[in-house]
């Protein structure tokens, strides 16, 4: 089974033709003695050139740490060794969390020199958790971080409670890069949610068969645990295996397309425009404004609303760098696709610039009168009436002094 399913997970277009799936067998799971204790697991290594999707799993090996912590907006990432990071993600007996809920299978992940290694731990037996929970332990100590994909709401404070009610000693909390937060910055432009699922198919290209709906997966455990098929519990681990590959993936792939952004819009042609949106806003925020410049600018060849935003964004950079004139020229540009309120706040920006950075009162007038959308009707009155009354007095020939 574990051969067969390497070989299907090699694939890497999202609609390449896909075999039908074997007839189900026993569960691929085995005893080990640790010496933490018996654990059960099942484990493969995944080669160097392994791909999911259209990314390379290994390429996740290759990210820059001060990268990632400004892509995460997390400066505790700065000085992490990624080479020795370790992937998380567990299924559970439950979703809602609580000292109720259970981590039945806590899948990791980690690196071999360039080769993937997927170890999953199964919890054949409520009240086994103890040795599992050790093994992790040992295995937390000789990492350098945490990668997951929500796993600062869910998966980590649940295992830290388990480790509790187990009496455990709770390993030593290591940075923890969750991909979720990175996710909706980048991607929330998309518009359609920042579900794992989601990410890799859209941004990855990878598209899963026969994968079993998350919510009946506690429901498979408990047919288990009264004396099931254990076989039924294949696809199980199949999901979580894919979990681990997903997020070395899409790490790797984030990566990449973030430091892309120093090349000051080389190679953005093939990029979606609403991603490098996405990117400028991320890179703002780091205070890295050469390369969110580099993605704003990029990202305005984009149509409709995301045009207009990068365009607005590209005028807000200007003027931070003191070119004024140049954030005039953004928002002029914008206006030719925006419409409604976002054409009266881009009108409202102008009419600012042209105010107090350009000193051109005649422009600032002409945009306030097209911006009564964009603020309080009593705001709006009194900036048409001080630039009238600034450029009347401006017209008035000054009284030769005695």
């Amino acid at each position: 089974m574990l051969a067969d399913w390497s070989q299907r997970q090699g694939q890497t277009q999202a609609r390449r033709a896909t075999p039908a799936r074997p007839p189900p067998g026993p569960l691929p799971v085995v005893p080990e003695e640790t010496p933490q204790g018996l654990i059960h697991v099942c484990e493969h290594l995944l080669s160097a050139d392994h791909h999911h999707g259209s990314a390379p799993v290994a390429g996740a090996l290759d990210v820059e740490a001060p990268l990632i912590a400004s892509l995460a907006l997390h400066e505790d990432l700065a000085t992490v060794d990624f080479q020795r990071m370790l992937f998380l993600d567990t299924e559970t007996t439950g979703l809602a969390g609580g000292t109720g809920t259970v981590p039945f299978l806590v899948g990791l992940a980690w690196f071999e020199g360039r080769s993937l290694r997927v170890r999953q731990l199964f919890l054949r037996k409520l009240g086994e958790e103890a040795p599992m929970l050790r093994w992790l332990a040992a295995r937390m100590a000789r990492s350098s971080c945490l990668v997951t994909f929500n796993g600062k709401s869910f998966d980590w404070p649940l295992l830290r409670t388990r480790f509790v009610l187990n009496r455990v000693p709770t390993p030593r909390e290591l940075p923890h890069l969750d991909l979720l937060h990175c996710a909706r910055r980048v991607f929330k432009h998309r518009g359609a949610g920042t579900r794992l699922v989601h990410m890799e198919e859209q941004v990855l290209g990878y598209r899963r068969v026969d994968d079993v709906d998350g919510s009946l997966i506690p429901e498979l455990y408990f047919r288990y645990l009264r004396g099931g098929d254990g076989s039924a519990l294949t696809p199980v681990l199949e999901h979580n295996a894919n979990d681990l590959l997903l997020l070395a993936a899409l790490l790797g792939e984030l990566g990449r397309r973030f430091r892309a952004g120093a090349d000051a819009g080389a190679g953005f042609s093939s990029e979606d425009p609403r991603d490098l949106l996405g990117f400028a806003g991320v890179a703002l925020r780091a205070g890295d404004h050469a390369r969110a410049r580099a993605f704003a600018h990029a990202a305005a060849r984009g149509s409709g609303t995301v045009g207009v935003e990068a365009l607005a964004l590209a005028s807000r950079l200007a003027r931070m760098a003191g070119e004024p004139q140049a954030a005039a020229n953004h928002l002029l540009q914008a206006l030719g696709a925006a419409r409604g309120v976002q054409a009266a706040t881009l009108h409202l920006e102008l009419a600012k610039l042209f105010e107090h950075a350009l000193k051109d009162l005649g422009r600032a007038l002409e945009h306030a009168r097209k911006s009564a959308a964009a603020e309080l009707p009593e705001d709006h009155r009194r900036r048409i009436v001080r630039l009238e009354g600034r450029i009347e007095r401006g017209s008035r020939p000054r009284a030769p002094r005695p």
